[in-house]
């Protein structure tokens, strides 16, 4: 843990009770026993309750397999992360000398779980409710950002879809590179499906960005081919 889990606190607007809460919240299993695996397991549950609550509430009109593809456009594990970096979550990570050595605070799967125990952590030191509001202005910018008349499936949906519909292996989507600056850096993506040989490569400001450009181009050559 590089920062003061009390600054994280304060920059994210929350004030623990319990303070030793959001120490385990951001304790990785490789750091010890007592980690952040169990609140993460809890988080989990109540930020997919949360987002889903307020997509039903605010879309009365969506239909089941809608709200549920803006709920998966959300919360899911790539989303998470780059939410975590925004925060700059992995500055106050502690993690294990194995975990540190190989980056293990800018990996995608430690910094949603972190995240996720956070809301955890939150909801044992002070309820749902507290809970729902934090996660609410959390995502109060993705929530505005969402609109049933203009929300099209994204291109790793489709490209997901169409694999299923020709009963093929999912996307294989494999991250070759990050660089620059913690605050303005720039993934590098590969896209593989076994209809080609070729991979596609999307670059994008988050992971999830350069996934979705490089399915985009998959797309388009799945066009081009007429397959």
């Amino acid at each position: 843990m590089i920062r003061k889990p009390e600054v994280l606190a304060k920059k994210l607007g929350l004030t623990f009770n319990q303070p030793q809460l959001l120490v385990t919240a951001l304790t990785h299993r490789s750091a010890g026993a007592n980690n952040n695996e169990r609140l993460e397991f809890l988080g989990d549950a109540i930020l997919g309750f949360v987002v889903a609550q307020h997509l039903f509430d605010a879309h009365p009109t969506a239909d089941e397999g809608t709200l549920s593809r803006l709920r998966a456009s959300l919360v899911n594990e790539t989303s998470l992360a780059d939410m975590a970096r925004k925060h700059q979550l992995g500055d106050y990570l502690l993690l294990g000398s194995g975990e540190l050595k190989s980056g293990g605070f800018r990996r995608d799967s430690i910094l949603s779980d972190a995240l996720e125990a956070i809301i955890g952590a939150l909801y044992k030191d002070q309820g749902i409710e507290v809970c729902q509001q934090w996660v609410g202005r959390l995502f109060a910018d993705d929530f505005k950002n969402l609109s049933i008349n203009n929300w099209q499936k994204d291109p790793k949906t489709q490209l997901q879809e169409l694999m299923q519909a020709k009963k093929l292996e999912l996307p294989d989507y494999s991250l070759v590179d990050m660089a620059g600056l913690p605050h303005e850096q720039v993934f590098t993506v590969n896209c593989r499906i076994s209809l080609f040989p070729e991979n596609t490569v999307g670059v994008g400001v988050s992971r999830k960005k350069a996934e979705q450009a490089a399915a985009e181009l998959m797309l388009a050559k799945i066009q081009n081919n007429q397959l």
